[in-house]
């Protein structure tokens, strides 16, 4: 499950409530566990059928694969000057 190896408390469109789904992180101010949604496009199906299914918005599903996509992202390449400078020779 894509949701639990993310670390979902710096994405501001979840929200982990005590009690609320067993403390599950959910949409903001819903009861929809992020997981749902990547199970649902698991199982095929589309982004418009989640939010007909479960009352969300398209906003709050983008926020989500957005925040994981960059989650997933390798961190950018660091650029060495010494690497460069011991090149081929001329």
């Amino acid at each position: 499950m894509a949701s639990a190896m993310l670390d979902w408390s710096h994405c501001p469109a979840v929200e982990s409530v005590p009690g609320r789904v067993s403390g599950a992180w959910v949409l903001r101010d819903t009861r929809m566990p992020v997981s749902v949604i990547f199970e649902n496009l698991e199982y095929g199906s589309s982004i418009e059928e989640i939010i007909e299914n479960y009352g969300v918005t398209r906003d709050q599903i983008q926020a989500v694969l957005s925040f994981a996509a960059q989650s997933a992202a390798p961190p950018p390449a660091s650029f060495d000057a010494a690497k460069q400078a011991d090149a081929h020779n001329i």
